[in-house]
């Protein structure tokens, strides 16, 4: 008997119950945004974390937590209605953004959807993460979709161009129909425990963004400690950001697991506080479908299913797409592809 002929049948209906409806990536969503606190230290100054308590979480969530064939396929094709689809190199090119664009519209092929029974469901993928000089080729080649266009800026990946400059690179992107803003905070302010500075500073970039949605990127692998990744995650959040992400993906280390629940941890504790929502944005080393399902668990355990969304919940990431493109279409036909069958831009 072949291996393909082992695959039990899909369950279709239940499949589908499970995905995304077309249209959900769209900026924003009913909770509204984030209008941030007024700067109070006291909030700040008694944050402590065991890190040995985080580690022994994190590290028990593989194991304990797992979903199989149709809930797997259905929790990865979530995966992708939350992903940035991101293109950040010193060789991007309009062709290169407009090959990243045309695979946000249509990020699985086409006969895996329609052997899942998911071929109408208008899947793509949350928003495309670009430098600015490519947001105008990026907003042209999404023109008539929902997806947004993110653009990183305020001297990514550093930080640490001059002040006027920072708020101008923001302006210029919103100017150019970027929807959504991934700043980078300067990392030497939470590393001198300058928190007003901080504070002030991401005020003003809240306020150049204007009508678009504001990712606070605080290089967590920076940072040196969880005590101040979670002292970061909250000053950010009062300041008015509507997202907090973890890393620039230029850093050593990116994105981890200790990070991730540090810093929802601090989104539940704000949430606790104010009655807002927050959402929270790991990016950088995310390359296997098997990782990104121990992300969404994080979320759904630390935070629910709200989060669960592509308004409160990105995932900052390119050749993740490959592989979950790849485990698709094995769940749908019994079988792995080569990778080159599953191209990117």
């Amino acid at each position: 008997m072949g291996e393909a002929q082992k695959v039990a049948p899909l369950d279709r209906e239940r499949l589908a119950r499970r995905t995304a409806p077309a249209g959900a990536a769209v900026s924003g969503g009913e909770h509204g945004r984030n209008p941030g606190l007024p700067f109070d230290l006291d909030l700040i100054e008694p944050i402590r974390i065991n890190r040995s308590a985080v580690e022994r979480r994190t590290a028990s969530l593989p194991g304990r937590r797992s979903v199989k064939k149709d809930a797997q396929a259905a929790w990865l094709l979530k995966a992708i209605t939350c992903m940035d689809l991101t293109t950040l190199s010193g060789d991007d090119t309009p062709g290169r953004v407009r090959r990243l664009c045309a695979k946000a519209r249509q990020p699985v092929r086409q006969d895996i959807l329609a052997r899942l029974g998911l071929a109408d469901r208008g899947i793509t993928t949350g928003a495309v993460c670009v430098y600015h000089a490519m947001v105008a080729t990026a907003v042209e080649a999404l023109e008539g979709t929902a997806i947004p266009v993110a653009a990183v800026s305020t001297g990514f990946p550093a930080g640490l161009t001059p002040f006027d400059l920072r708020l101008r690179e923001i302006e210029a992107s919103v100017a150019a129909g970027a929807r959504e803003i991934d700043i980078v905070i300067d990392r030497s302010l939470v590393l001198t425990g300058n928190w007003r500075q901080l504070y002030d500073e991401m005020r003003a970039f809240r306020a150049a963004c204007g009508e678009a949605y504001v990712k606070a990127i605080l290089g967590c692998g920076d940072l040196g400690t969880l005590k101040d990744v979670a002292r970061a995650s909250m000053i950010c959040m009062m300041a008015g950001a509507d997202f907090i992400k973890t890393s620039t993906g230029k850093e050593s280390v990116n994105a981890t697991l200790p990070f991730a629940l540090v810093m929802v941890r601090m989104i539940r504790d704000y949430h606790a506080m104010t009655g807002c929502r927050i959402g929270f944005k790991p990016a950088g080393g995310i390359s296997a479908a098997k990782d990104v399902l121990v992300y969404q668990m994080v979320m759904k355990e630390e935070l629910g299913l709200p989060w669960l969304q592509p308004d409160l919940f990105r995932i900052g990431a390119s050749s993740l797409l490959n592989d979950i493109e790849r485990q698709l279409e094995h769940h749908a036909g019994g079988r792995y592809s080569a990778a080159h069958r599953h191209p990117m831009a």
